[in-house]
């Protein structure tokens, strides 16, 4: 299973969704980048494939960034899930 996280502008967590393949994952994360850089469609509709229930709407334009990793029993067991970490200074 292959989880594309999304960090959105002014959110402290990322939304992700789930492909079960590496190319779906990797035609998600193409097609993300693509419109990050063009703004366009207006509005992204993500479905996951692995929870087929969870839908999220996103503007392309409020996304700053996109990962995609591997879920697997080794990245389990390593105790720290994959995407993105924030720094914070006192």
């Amino acid at each position: 299973m292959f989880t594309i996280d999304l960090s959105i502008r002014n959110t402290a967590f990322p939304v992700s969704v789930q492909r079960k393949e590496a190319e779906g994952a990797e035609a998600l994360y193409q097609e993300i980048l693509t419109a990050m850089r063009s703004g366009q469609p207006a509005v992204m509709e993500l479905e996951c494939e692995g929870k087929t229930e969870k839908k999220v709407a996103v503007r392309p334009t409020e996304i700053s960034a996109v990962q995609v990793s591997q879920k697997d029993g080794a990245a389990a067991a390593g105790g720290k899930p994959p995407g993105f970490a924030a720094l914070i200074t006192e």
